[in-house]
């Protein structure tokens, strides 16, 4: 009997959705069955990559600048091409997943940027996955605002006042489970990608912006290269020119760090900047020198400052960098959630916000994150002080900085050490993140600041780190297993006396357990979300 031809679609797999033959057409379909054929395979060799570099770290216990890519730092002429006009002024942006009150907020925000992010601060929930693309979907088409059953209306602002949207696929990592391909599952990646590219591009280029994208979890110029050649196959499938797609690089890897210029070449004809961000960065340091003793042990993640002088290298590096080759360098987050009760805690928050926005400006940056539309005023302040008229200040080239492997790497000229309370802290921060992340919720307001998975990537991770390195807290305690059990078991009594009646309707027990179990199981998980993933419900609310 002859083998069947492969399917020329995607399969799905999945609960249905309301309105989601509007995403999963047969267009659409087709589209990721082609990318992932054409992609896939490269992508599990790049992920193969990334394990032998990290045992190569282990081995050595450093990491340099590539020599077989000196050419491309030494040479002085090229540049990223010049930014669409769309994206020409970054000063303010917002981010958050793509539901649809989100939708309307960020649009509305007066922030320049939002990032529609199926990544960090969305949990890959099928509907959350659907339904986020239907959301933006109807943004463009200007059929989204909505009333809610309490009665308050969502609706968008005239189209000049909206943001432009950037759009943040999840990383090469993460599959999605509900679409396969010759019986194996798409990349996450190419599925947010692929169908956002399909649905809206044509669109977006009538409003006079376009394609935009932001790439998570880099590693290495070759992954870069990877999404350049996805980025011009896509351009080809519809027809639409070369450098339509514009994409600005997350460096938040340590390897990333070394490899900021070679990423910026490989996407030269797409590149429009990078971003410094904090809590991914720390963790991809853990991660990869976590064999590497008490040099890389990292104190308390509040302790970690951008003003520490490893972070500090790293985003001015960033910055020159980047103007260096024509692009535009984007600062990290103020993840404040202003509190509508206590005006004092907003006060003081706003002033670490202001301070922190004031040295981006005045660092070189040409724009910076933000979590929470109230944020937005505060942020653009410090940017206009600097900036003025001007979109960029891309002319400042920063040729005074001069960054060096050890620079990058000095996580021991930190002072600060880990104390029980920063123990505690990521304890409680881990447990309560997962639990909303199991139930579909990927932003998490915590402790007043807003949350995503890189927090409790960060959390897991110096919890394996303390424990892994012997740490000695404050209190004369040695970070084990047995004492982040104790601290573990005493958060899941706070939250069930907190929570009450709602406790039994959470996750909590298995949160409890998933932080447990990857931040003490001998062997690192290379990523949270991947085990998480697995206990996911579709429909669960």
């Amino acid at each position: 009997m002859p083998t069947p031809a492969p399917s020329p679609l995607a399969v799905v797999d999945a609960p249905r959705l309301d309105r989601q033959e509007e995403v999963l057409t047969e267009e659409a379909l087709a589209f990721l069955a082609a990318l992932h054929r054409r992609f896939t395979p490269r992508r599990d060799e790049l992920l193969a990559r990334r394990a032998e570099r990290r045992a190569g770290i282990a081995r050595t216990g450093g990491l340099d600048f590539l020599p077989e890519t000196a050419h491309i730092r030494d040479d002085p002429d090229w540049r990223v091409a010049p930014a669409p006009p769309a994206l020409e002024d970054r000063r303010v942006e917002i981010t958050g997943p793509a539901d649809r009150k989100m939708t309307v907020n960020a649009l509305n925000s007066g922030a320049r940027v939002w990032l529609a992010d199926f990544e960090d601060a969305s949990s890959p929930t099928w509907e959350n996955v659907v339904h986020g693309q239907l959301n933006l979907m109807d943004a463009y088409a200007r059929r989204i605002d909505f009333t809610t059953p309490e009665g308050k209306p969502y609706a968008l602002r005239p189209a000049a006042e909206l943001a432009t949207v950037v759009m943040r696929p999840r990383g090469w990592h993460l599959d999605e489970r509900h679409l396969t391909v010759d019986g194996r599952p798409v990349p996450g990646a190419l599925v947010d990608f692929g169908l956002y590219f399909l649905h809206n591009a044509r669109r977006l280029l009538e409003l006079g912006k376009g394609p935009y994208f932001y790439l998570p979890k880099t590693e290495s110029h070759l992954e870069a290269r990877l999404w350049n050649d996805v980025f011009v196959f896509a351009q080809e499938h519809l027809g639409l020119p070369h450098g339509t797609v514009r994409a600005t690089v997350l460096i938040e890897t340590i390897t990333a760090a070394f490899e900021m210029e070679e990423i910026l070449y490989e996407l030269r004809d797409h590149a429009s900047g990078l971003n410094a961000g904090r809590w991914d960065y720390l963790f991809s340091l853990v991660k990869n020198f976590r064999d590497a003793g008490e040099r890389f042990v990292l104190p308390d993640r509040n302790a970690v400052t951008m003003t520490a002088p490893f972070m500090r290298a790293y985003t001015e590096l960033l910055v020159r960098t980047c103007h260096k080759r024509g692009a535009h360098a984007i600062g990290g987050m103020a993840a404040f959630i202003p509190s509508r009760r206590d005006p004092e805690v907003n006060r003081t928050a706003f002033e670490k916000v202001r301070a922190d926005k004031d040295r981006e400006a005045r660092d070189g940056f040409d724009g910076s994150w933000v979590a929470h539309p109230d944020l937005v005023p505060l942020a653009r302040a410090s940017f206009d002080a600097v900036l003025g008229d001007r979109p960029h200040q891309k002319d400042r080239l920063r040729e005074d900085v001069r960054v060096t492997a050890g620079q990058l790497l000095a996580v021991d000229s930190l002072e600060a050490r880990p104390t029980r309370a920063g123990l505690v802290n990521a304890v409680q921060v881990g447990i309560r993140y997962i639990e909303a992340w199991l139930r579909g919720l990927g932003a998490v307001a915590i402790f007043n600041l807003m949350e995503d998975a890189a927090t409790a990537e960060i959390s897991r991770s110096q919890i394996w780190q303390w424990i892994n390195a012997g740490v000695v807290l404050e209190t004369g305690e040695k970070v084990t297993a047995e004492l982040v059990r104790r601290i573990a078991d005493e958060e899941l009594a706070a939250v069930r006396e907190e929570t009450g009646a709602a406790f039994a309707g959470g996750r909590w027990q298995e949160a409890h357990d998933l932080l447990l179990r990857v931040a003490l199981d001998e062997d690192f998980a290379e990523f949270l979300t991947v085990p998480a993933y697995d206990r996911l419900r579709d429909g669960y609310r």
